[in-house]
């Protein structure tokens, strides 16, 4: 396995990529998706230490989200399955997989730490223990400053755990080295991941302005409510569609490897 630099134009084929696979198995990967949303809603119901094994589980899930595409873009269908691909890859990659998802809960939870120095904790009770959301809170500064801390301190916890999964799962790394390899692969296609952010970001802003319009157009702001909750979900399974091949671009598999 080494390390491949790309151009930042990579960036806008990442995002083409993505939503052509997607439209390839459509209800295949929009259906695992939901799957994928459910499991962990559903998981970080359970009282006390929900949310610590929903955030366990998330890189072993996204895993199989990126085993689906794999799937998909060689045109085969996607079964319910792949989604444990993770943990059903032999002993040694289940206890590999684990790890890093304790390690990822740590971070995930270590940045959250952080946000209490601000507001007291209650950004991090959001989050851990599901307490409301008010409009008062939203207004309140100290809130502000600490989703703003929040976002930006888990930058760096997503670029060390965006190919690690994968360089568990697909070539044997150990845990803690494909954090390392993950965020010096992001970091030395800095580039391409920039473009790639910001044309989802721009995808994301012109749907939003899509809905907004057609609520207009309606007047029914009900009816567009409806439907822009599942139109969102499909623009997010489109968006994880396109994490495969990031991974697949920023890496380049030596003999007897295959991604």
């Amino acid at each position: 396995m080494k390390l491949h630099i790309v151009p930042a134009s990579r960036g806008i084929h990442w995002v083409k990529l993505g939503v052509q696979t997607f439209f390839r198995q459509p209800l295949a990967l929009s259906g695992l998706f939901f799957m994928f949303l459910a499991v962990i809603s559903v998981v970080s119901m359970v009282p006390l230490v929900g949310s610590a094994l929903a955030l366990a589980l998330l890189p072993g899930a996204t895993l199989g989200l990126m085993a689906a595409t794999r799937e998909a873009s060689s045109g085969k269908f996607p079964m319910p399955l792949i989604l444990i691909s993770a943990f059903r890859a032999g002993r040694q990659q289940l206890r590999s997989m684990l790890i890093l998802g304790a390690l990822y809960a740590l971070g995930f939870v270590l940045v959250l730490g952080c946000s209490t120095l601000v507001d007291g904790g209650k950004f991090a009770k959001l989050y851990l223990l599901g307490a409301p959301m008010t409009a008062s809170m939203l207004q309140e500064g100290d809130f502000q400053m600490a989703m703003l801390l929040a976002s930006v301190l888990y930058l760096p916890l997503s670029l060390l755990f965006w190919h690690a999964p994968a360089l568990v799962h697909w070539h044997g790394v150990a845990p803690v080295k494909s954090l390392f390899f993950s965020f010096v692969a992001c970091l030395r296609n800095f580039w391409a991941f920039t473009v790639y952010g910001l044309v989802w970001m721009g995808m994301f802003l012109v749907f939003g302005i899509l809905m907004a319009t057609l609520a207009a157009v309606l007047g029914s702001a009900e009816m567009v409510a409806v439907t822009l909750y599942p139109a969102a979900m499909l623009m997010a399974a489109m968006f994880f569609t396109s994490i495969y091949f990031t991974f697949l671009d920023s890496f380049e598999p030596t003999s007897g490897e295959d991604t």
